[in-house]
């Protein structure tokens, strides 16, 4: 007959057991063990068993003799069926049931009161300097140089912690350093940028003035360009005609006293 190909894998473990087997191992003391590594209570008697590390059901809990159930070490149904060494170990119960139930309510509001419910707060940020107090940062390098000066003046005078001397510089003492150190690095690039900019303003305003020059010149082509006779006329050069103030806007205007009447 043929062998079975279906490997064996972990039983379930029962509650209770009849077997009369009994290892050969000293018997296990609860005391041994932590509160909360066993179970007293009669419908799921159980403990942690020191070999698998997993809960197994105690049998005979109300008998003369006290031990756990046939198991194997993996997952029933998963694992392959490897037999635990801890099965039908002797149990030694010398812990009162009253005891274990204590030590249980007692521990159970500890580890609640282990982390604490307070609200901690972030440091609130120093409120910042208001306008008025700011000082301008430095745009040039003579600038940086003579607030770097200032700088060092008033703060070898004072009595602050960290405050400059010798060679040693404070915060800001070190920052205005840098400061200075990076504009005169960059001044001549900034002065060639700002001729160069001067030159192209200059040639943009000379280009626009010559195009106004160009398209003004012509009294009529400007004229007509606007589309009033006013300004046609005022633009165009004429000799004005005695005793009058003006024959471009409108009749002549005498410059004597006209007598109207009978």
């Amino acid at each position: 007959m043929p062998a079975s190909t279906l490997k064996s894998t972990a039983r379930p473990r029962k509650s209770r057991t009849r077997s009369r087997n009994i290892s050969p191992r000293p018997a296990l003391a609860l005391s041994s063990l932590k509160p909360h590594q066993y179970d007293l209570h009669p419908y799921c008697a159980s403990l942690i068993c020191p070999d698998c590390k997993t809960w197994v059901p105690i049998t005979g809990l109300n008998a003369k003799k006290q031990k756990l159930v046939p198991h194997d070490t993996g997952v029933a149904g998963k694992d392959p069926a490897v037999r635990c060494q801890g099965s039908n170990r002797l149990i030694s119960v010398d812990v009162l049931v009253k005891e274990w139930q204590g030590q249980m309510e007692t521990g159970g509001p500890e580890a609640n009161g282990r982390r604490s419910a307070r609200q901690h707060y972030k440091p609130l940020p120093a409120p910042a300097k208001p306008v008025t107090k700011m000082a301008p940062e430095p745009e040039t390098a003579d600038d940086a140089l003579t607030a770097y000066r200032e700088h060092l003046k008033k703060c070898r005078n004072s009595n602050a912690a960290g405050h400059c001397g010798g060679t040693h510089r404070c915060a800001d003492g070190t920052r205005l350093a840098k400061l200075y150190e990076q504009l005169k690095r960059a001044e001549p690039i900034r002065q060639r940028e700002a001729r160069v900019d001067a030159l192209l303003a200059r040639h943009r305003s000379t280009r626009a003035w010559a195009a106004h020059s160009e398209a003004t010149a012509n009294a009529k082509t400007t004229a007509k360009r606007s589309g009033t006779t006013v300004e046609e006329a005022n633009n165009s050069c004429r000799i004005r005609k005695a005793d009058t103030v003006s024959d471009y806007r409108g009749p002549q205007v005498p410059l004597k006293p006209i007598r109207i009447g009978a």
